[in-house]
């Protein structure tokens, strides 16, 4: 499942002609969101050096919990729990 920086997972599927970056979306931290957590799709992000931008939003990479496609499969998740503890 984790193979990578989750920058590097986002960079296939957004620019991988295999991929359809439209299947694909992130779970991010985000307090103050029903369960802390928002769940953007892929196509929307942008990708920067240390943060990712949707729309003018700047979002760190670290808040990224997991990378999810469609059908429910974690393409990519975090080593740590959302309490911030590693495994």
């Amino acid at each position: 499942m984790r193979k990578g920086s989750v920058k590097e997972v986002l960079a296939k599927l957004k620019y991988d002609p295999r991929e359809d970056e439209r299947d694909y979306y992130v779970i991010i931290e985000h307090r103050g969101a029903y369960g802390d957590v928002k769940k953007i799709p892929v196509e929307l992000i942008e990708l920067g050096h240390g943060y990712f931008f949707v729309g003018e939003a700047q979002i760190p990479y670290h808040r990224i919990l997991r990378v999810v496609r469609k059908d429910g499969k974690v393409i990519w998740e975090t080593r740590k729990d959302r309490r911030g503890e590693s495994d």
